[in-house]
């Protein structure tokens, strides 16, 4: 009889303990929350800022804050799926990898919806359409163009890993095409210092751009007969999820479809008046 009650009382001790572990260790608290995977760098979608000015998110193991369309975009969609939301720093090349790995929930971060990365992935639909546009600076011979054959010869870069660079650049005749650029910063920087006489990019990013760089010039074709050809696939940009994961992405997608264009188009054009440098 004394065994049997040591023995429960050991089950109840162990039990509470577990309680306090539960309470305290925060597995619950984990599970609610939406891990987020974005460079912060790659304004007006994401971009690195020293304090919570606007609403910006703490970047995880950092004392740096993340802003721009892709935390919005993921402040909202927390918020309505009641979850809380950490932001994940990481490189272009690492967010793929990142969402495969399970170390993040998603990636939001401008990522166009194409076939080659829907071999890796998952998306949701659509949460920006972004058309294909080209920047130059003011004193360009470039800047009055018109169409994609009067980018003929030019010196251009854009981004690595990105339709902008595969896919764009090679349509203008006898470009010099120098080596792709690891971020959106370092292709604008290579435009400003003179490295090039384009990039090539879309229109969130360009319009960025001109207004952080006042003597830089958006060249937009849209409408023309001489526009960059492009797919829907590489203006469609979505939220990448590891394969499977259906329950996140319909959740998502149950979020996104409460949204209009107009809606995405609101809430990029107020990213570009906050971007650093806006002012």
């Amino acid at each position: 009889m004394r065994r049997t009650v040591r023995m429960a009382a050991a089950v109840l001790a162990g039990a509470s303990v577990m309680m306090g572990l539960t309470a305290c260790g925060g597995s619950k608290e984990a599970d609610n929350t939406l891990t987020v995977a974005m460079e912060c760098a790659y304004a007006p979608y994401n971009w690195t800022q020293g304090d919570d000015s606007n609403g910006a998110v703490q970047i995880k193991d950092s004392q740096d804050y993340a802003y721009g369309y892709d935390v919005m975009m993921a402040k909202l969609i927390a918020e309505k799926l009641g979850m809380d939301l950490e932001i994940v720093k990481s490189d272009w090349d690492s967010l793929v990898p990142a969402v495969q790995s399970g170390t993040v929930d998603c990636v939001i971060a401008g990522q166009s919806i194409t076939s080659e990365r829907l071999q890796s992935v998952d998306f949701t639909e659509p949460y920006y359409y972004a058309s294909v546009v080209a920047v130059t600076t003011a004193d360009s011979p470039y800047a009055e163009a018109q169409g994609v054959a009067d980018l003929a010869g030019a010196t251009c870069t854009s981004q690595l890993n990105t339709i902008w660079y595969d896919n764009c650049l090679p349509q203008i005749q006898d470009a010099n095409i120098l080596a792709a650029q690891e971020s959106a910063p370092a292709m604008l920087m290579a435009l400003e210092s003179g490295k090039c006489d384009l990039v090539v990019t879309d229109m969130p990013t360009a319009m960025a751009a001109c207004v952080a760089y006042p003597d830089m010039v958006l060249l937009d074709f849209t409408g023309s007969d001489d526009d960059f050809e492009v797919s829907e696939e590489d203006i469609n940009i979505g939220i990448s999820l590891k394969k499977g994961n259906t329950e996140l992405k319909d959740k998502i997608n149950g979020v996104l479809a409460e949204m209009t264009p107009d809606d995405f188009t609101e809430m990029m054009e107020e990213a570009i008046s906050v971007q650093p440098l806006s002012e």
